[in-house]
């Protein structure tokens, strides 16, 4: 059983790891947390949910957690993830703060970019390409919808040789999130 907790579960991401996290036979959720609604009931944020969890601090997920998901906007991530791993603990983070090289992200998302030492060590977590580097990894960059879906639709055609360039329109009927 690998114990689990999530830091920042009143998102879209969040409340979604929730709900398929409880279902999943290996995994013991030990707690959840986001600092909107500390110390308040699940329901709180997830009424559909029906659990009587109540939203955990920070400090108590990450005592509880062997991998803890970082479901906080980006550059919140890049702040927290350090001390898990000092704290021995896997992350895998659902932002943007590992998925691109310092100097896109800063370009990117306009902010900068604190954890350059660790983008290194990221495994980027499509494990339909990374499968054997994700077994082992400490630090997962999770990569986003839209890209997902793009990467694997046109994977079959790189590893071919034959894509030269693509151009990919992404629409989302929800929020874009997940």
């Amino acid at each position: 059983m690998v114990r689990v907790g999530i830091i920042g579960a009143s998102g879209y991401g969040g409340g979604e790891l929730i709900r398929l996290l409880k279902a999943h036979p290996g995994v013991e959720l030990v707690g959840f947390s986001s600092r909107k609604h500390e110390g308040k009931p699940l329901s709180s944020a997830w009424p559909q949910l029906w659990d009587k969890g109540l939203f955990a601090t920070l400090e108590e997920v990450l005592e509880q957690a062997d991998v803890v998901f970082l479901a906080l906007p980006n550059g919140l991530a890049m702040e927290l993830a350090p001390r898990a791993l000092k704290e021995g603990k896997r992350v895998i983070d659902l932002s943007g703060d590992y998925r691109l090289p310092p100097e896109v992200y800063e370009s990117w998302y306009g902010i900068p970019h604190k954890s350059s030492g660790l983008y290194r060590e990221a495994v980027y977590g499509l494990p339909e390409l990374h499968r054997k580097e994700l077994g082992g990894a400490r630090l997962v960059a999770n990569p986003g919808c839209y890209v997902t879906a793009t990467t694997l639709a046109l994977a079959p055609l790189a590893a071919e040789g034959v894509l030269r360039g693509a151009f990919v329109v992404g629409l989302s009927g929800v929020s874009g999130a997940g």
